[in-house]
């Protein structure tokens, strides 16, 4: 699948751009970016794509991505069809969050905020309400009165109380460059191994720690338990084959990838993607098929 990357133009004097588009329109593809993106659906109805993770949107969505993250949103219109303004977006570099960071103690719980995004964050729609008219606000303020409304955007991000993390750890882990670390090296033993029956034992070894220090700190690091985040990493496997080769059959993908069988692999993929491996497969043609004009 191709992924182009969007040059973010940030006007001379100013910290971070804020615009809104149409659809069709130039971004509209796979596509991704070094910027942070918040990112709000204005108009229509259809499916997003962000990293490994496929959704339905509606007007008021709400979604911030990290630096990198491919993503994309396809309205279901006609195609002689367009409309003037579907999304409003804030992008941001990273300098701009360390200055943030950096000079202001206040922003410290936004540091969080700013690593999930890496993974992408869907927010509720309440949110996405109350950040609506400070959007609008914002693409046609200057000065002093831009930032202060960025900084009320993010407050009112940070207050949300019901997000979802969207694409898996493992997209994420592919995408970055990680820092060497004892647990990064656990990581990346498990993923080169993940048809092998690891123990838990075994990799405690690897960091030189008890099985009971090392199950709390693979949870601290990852979120999840080693026997959640295998399978997780498993399905990711599956994911990419189910992209990359549409005539493979899920029952051979499901042993190559590490399963036992093809029920335990099903239900473990539903689970984790909210759909089964055909429906998987099949949204993420209608991706691929799709080119919007510039």
């Amino acid at each position: 699948m191709q992924l182009d990357l969007e040059l973010v133009h940030i006007r001379e004097g100013e910290s971070f751009a804020a615009w809104r588009h149409g659809y069709p329109f130039r971004t509209v593809r796979w596509h991704y970016h070094p910027e942070y993106e918040i990112h709000l659906v204005a108009a229509t109805h259809g499916k997003f794509y962000v990293g490994d993770h496929v959704g339905e949107f509606s007007p008021g969505q709400l979604i911030m991505t990290g630096p990198n993250l491919p993503q994309n949103w396809i309205s279901d219109i006609g195609s002689a069809e367009a409309v003037p303004q579907r999304t409003e977006v804030i992008q941001f570099p990273q300098s701009f969050v360390d200055k943030v960071l950096d000079a202001f103690p206040e922003a410290a719980a936004a540091q969080s905020l700013f690593e999930r995004s890496r993974r992408g964050i869907l927010f509720d729609y309440e949110t996405g309400e109350a950040v609506r008219p400070l959007m609008r606000r914002l693409l046609n303020a200057r000065g002093v009165l831009r930032l202060g409304l960025f900084f009320e955007i993010l407050d009112r991000l940070l207050k949300a109380s019901n997000i979802q993390t969207l694409s898996s750890l493992s997209y994420m882990l592919n995408l970055e460059k990680q820092e060497e670390s004892e647990m990064n090296r656990v990581i990346a033993h498990l993923r080169e191994n993940l048809t092998e029956p690891i123990s838990e034992t075994e990799l405690a070894e690897m960091t030189g720690q008890s099985q009971s220090a090392f199950s709390r700190s693979f949870k601290r690091h990852t979120g999840t338990s080693l026997v959640r985040f295998r399978n997780q990493l498993r399905i990711d496997l599956a994911c990419q084959m189910l992209v990359a080769d549409p005539d493979a059959k899920v029952s051979d993908i499901c042993f190559d990838v590490g399963f036992s069988n093809l029920s335990n692999f099903n239900r473990h993929f539903l689970r984790v993607k909210g759909k089964s491996p055909s429906e998987f497969r099949q949204i993420f043609a209608e991706n691929e098929a799709v080119r919007m004009p510039a």
